[in-house]
């Protein structure tokens, strides 16, 4: 199958760059430039924004008001379909604005008075409309791109509110990685006949090696340090649940020799975009992060997933190892697990269809990680070391 037989206008043809389409893409695009309503199963990296793109470029004429509105539950998922529907429509250009909090908001007026296209996060969209500075009574395509994380994080009745204000005649397509019961309720209330499409997690099983260790409570971070320092790899992405740990996380791993940073919710956006803008120049090859932050960040070419906390919610690990064993090229999810993960890492072998190997622990160091002294923000000592097996 070719993109040009999927019924895509010459003008988005032109600035693709894959040779083929994925199954999202060849199921979906079809009957949304068909017009009608959608509700697509997706996981990070299925194409997607392809999809929603051709249906709201074919379908958008510059200098008519709001035509799509696209909703995503995070700042970053934001700017990334901005960039990309911007590069889809270099051949028939758009004004696309994306909207989100931590920034000023006066700029984002002044890009809603000539906008086509938005893209936004429900809290700062509601922003506008309670200013009267956002008109959506001429959107003809409305997205709601990850729905399931967007409820998980209490938008539902953002969400709701939103959608009241846009017209009842229009198309509307939703894309989530599980169905649940609140998203059949939205789909009920505000979709039209919508088709269902699922497609398979475009993390090719073939090509991704999953793996897990189990270790002392105190032992998760020395492990951590031995395989980033030992498994030869390309870039990195290191989980964890929580900011705090985030934190430690980065901040040992670049004391003890390894090229880290981090980004979470914590950071400013101005924080997060140059982190992200070191990431992508090579400054440096590990990334940590929360699930929250990592939603929507465009990082190609990741080799190895760690999971160094389990993630509560078994949803969160599909998303976490489909940053990798894409494009055809391989790559590995390696768990790190202590008696506090044990119960996340059942229920996330009872939720999700995966094989994950147990590895021998290797020879490794431990790394006695002493207390900062109070407002120095130095070690407290020389780290400690002794072989553990």
């Amino acid at each position: 199958m070719k993109f040009s037989e999927l019924g895509i206008i010459e003008p988005i043809l032109k600035s693709i760059e894959f040779d083929e389409p994925t199954d999202i893409q060849e199921k979906t695009i079809p009957l949304i430039l068909e017009g009608k309503d959608v509700i697509a199963g997706s996981a990070t990296g299925s194409g997607k924004t392809l999809v929603f793109a051709s249906g709201i470029i074919q379908n958008s004429e510059k200098g008519r008001g709001i035509q799509a509105l696209i909703l995503t539950p995070t700042r970053e998922l934001a700017n990334q379909i901005m960039k990309d529907l911007t590069g889809f429509s270099k051949h028939k250009p758009l004004n696309i604005v994306s909207v989100y909090g931590g920034v000023s908001i006066s700029p984002q007026i002044h890009g809603l008075r000539v906008a086509d296209v938005v893209v936004g996060t429900p809290g700062r969209l509601l922003d506008h409309m309670e200013r009267n500075t956002i008109n959506l009574s001429k959107v003809k395509i409305l997205v709601l791109d990850e729905a399931d994380r967007m409820l998980d994080m209490g938008f539902i009745d953002s969400v709701k509110q939103i959608i009241s204000q846009c017209p009842k005649e229009r198309q509307t397509l939703l894309f989530s990685a599980t169905i649940s019961s609140d998203i059949k309720h939205l789909a009920h209330n505000y979709m039209n006949n919508p088709i269902k499409i699922s497609v398979d997690i475009y993390v090719d099983p073939k090509l991704l090696k999953q793996v897990y260790y189990d270790v002392e409570d105190n032992m998760k971070f020395s492990l951590l340090l031995h395989l980033l320092k030992t498994e030869p790899s390309g870039l990195v992405m290191v989980f964890c649940n929580t900011q705090r740990a985030t934190d430690f996380v980065a901040r040992h791993l670049s004391k003890n020799g390894v090229n880290a940073l981090a980004i979470h919710g914590g950071f400013s956006q101005a924080k997060r975009n140059q982190t992200m803008m070191q990431f992508h120049r090579g400054k440096f090859s590990v990334l940590v992060c929360t699930d929250v932050a990592s939603r929507g960040l465009d990082i190609k070419d990741v080799s190895h997933i760690y999971n160094y906390d389990i993630p509560k919610d078994p949803k969160d690990y599909i998303h976490r190892i489909g940053r990798t064993a894409r494009a055809g090229k391989e790559g590995i999810a390696i768990n790190i697990l202590s008696s506090r993960d044990h119960d996340s890492f059942s229920a996330l072998l009872r939720m999700n269809d995966v094989a994950i190997k147990k590895e021998l622990l290797p020879q490794f160091e431990k790394i006695s990680i002493g207390w900062e002294n109070k407002g120095h923000g130095r070690p407290h000592g020389r780290p400690q070391r002794r072989h553990y097996r």
